[in-house]
């Protein structure tokens, strides 16, 4: 019989809006037929935890748990779950439900269900109405069909920062079926961009960074990069006008779209999935050559899984700085500086020892 009981649960998370992360402790739900309890190893920082402690989107309730790029190992699972095996390596993303009957989740795009996605923090449970409390914590309690198998060969540390900075980079190159013979163009060189810049290139396209100055060059070409461009450069710009087939814009905060959509060729797509916030105006003649500008968020549980399966394949892993959850502050204040090359991953047993 599915085990019911409760399971109180060291964390750290946000009280108000000032955005500060300390030890609280919460209760995670007893186990469902279809759930999975993970002892969580390792958990990424994502630029959104930051938003939503700091309320910067104006939806925040708190008490919030943030982190939404789990890694750990199976510990209990619900008399109906067959997927899973106690001790497997084990990752959640940034979504735990879905409705999985409307058609978009039939076409395994769970993360734009019509009913709504159920986010790994800041949500609300769809049978109970709970919140949902994310990553920076001991374990969780997941639906079995949003737990995500670790390939063997993939670390549990590398791993973490594909659950939202990978996929949300892979999804787009997928969809417009980036390979070879594609010139692709990476906005910004962070978190995202970083491995935007590996995937293109994993791809077998041919990668140019965009970038406002030099700085970045030789990280860019150590990434894997074929080209590098700077924006501020006027001459060198309008020299690369109209040749790529995407620009993925990973640019974190709002800015001007156009000189990218210059850069694009017929049919060419300009993809954000860094920029959260109203867009500066574009002057519509900039689509005359049928130039697309789109949005794209995470992918679907199977995409996912399809990404962790060929970072093991190809030896694909992101850049990371490791560090104890008692230093998450000192991490949040260092990623709004940029001084992290290129993804913070916490590990979780400096919470399981505190």
């Amino acid at each position: 019989m599915t085990q019911t009981n409760e399971y109180p649960t060291r964390a750290y998370g946000a009280s108000d809006s000032s955005g500060r992360i300390a030890r609280m402790d919460i209760v995670r739900r007893g186990l469902r037929e279809d759930d999975v309890l993970i002892d969580i190893s390792h958990c990424g920082i994502c630029h959104s935890d930051l938003h939503t402690a700091r309320n910067d989107w104006g939806r925040t309730t708190y008490p919030v748990v943030p982190g939404h790029e789990i890694v750990g190992t199976v510990a209990a699972l619900g008399d109906g779950v067959s997927r899973h095996e106690i001790g497997d390596r084990v990752a959640i993303g940034c979504i735990v439900d879905a409705c999985m009957e409307c058609s978009h989740c039939e076409q395994g795009l769970e993360q734009y269900c019509k009913q709504g996605m159920v986010g790994t923090y800041g949500g609300t449970d769809r049978r109970d109405g709970s919140k949902t409390h994310g990553g920076y914590s001991t374990r969780i309690v997941c639906r079995d069909e949003f737990v995500l198998k670790v390939p063997e060969a993939l670390s549990s540390e590398h791993c973490a920062p594909l659950l939202c900075a990978g996929i949300t980079t892979y999804s787009p190159l997928r969809t417009w079926k980036v390979g070879p013979g594609s010139k692709v163009a990476v906005a910004g060189l962070g978190g995202l961009g970083h491995m935007g810049v590996k995937f293109a290139v994993a791809m077998g396209a041919e990668v140019t960074v965009l970038s406002r100055s030099a700085d970045k060059r030789a990280d860019a070409i150590a990434l894997g990069a074929h080209d590098f461009l700077i924006t501020t450069d006027k001459a060198a710009m309008k020299a690369q006008a109209a040749t790529f087939d995407m620009v993925l814009n990973t640019i974190p905060v709002r800015h001007d779209v156009t000189p990218y959509l210059h850069l694009l060729g017929i049919d060419g797509v300009q993809v954000l999935v860094g920029m959260i916030d109203m867009m500066p105006e574009v002057h519509t003649g900039l689509f005359l050559g049928r130039k697309v500008l789109a949005g794209s968020g995470i992918g679907g549980l199977a995409e996912t899984q399809e990404m962790l399966d060929l970072c093991a394949e190809k030896n694909i892993a992101p850049e990371i700085e490791m560090i104890a959850m008692q230093d998450v502050n000192t991490a949040y204040d260092r990623m709004e500086e940029s001084d992290v090359k290129y993804r913070f991953v916490i590990d979780m047993k400096s919470l399981q020892e505190a």
